[in-house]
């Protein structure tokens, strides 16, 4: 997970990823973040993320998005 949330520091360094869950829902991160973000996941893990994962439940918290990414290294 530290990956990711150096991913998302990045991106915004103001924000603590350890403890905030709302990233979607309180509009910490935006649809340009998020592409971003989907890029960079990609790269990073080697995964590819299908459309049908790009909701807000997966990206509201660096812990969805880690739960996420375990979920598509398993499908492999």
């Amino acid at each position: 997970m530290d990956k990711i949330i150096e991913i998302l520091e990045r991106m915004h360094p103001e924000v603590d990823f350890n403890t905030c869950n709302t990233l979607i829902d309180d509009k910490i991160i935006d649809s340009f973040d998020i592409v971003t973000l989907i890029s960079e996941l990609s790269e990073e893990f080697d995964v590819t993320i299908p459309v049908e994962e790009i909701v807000p439940e997966n990206f509201n918290s660096a812990r969805a998005i880690h739960a996420l990414i375990e979920r598509l290294l398993e499908d492999e």
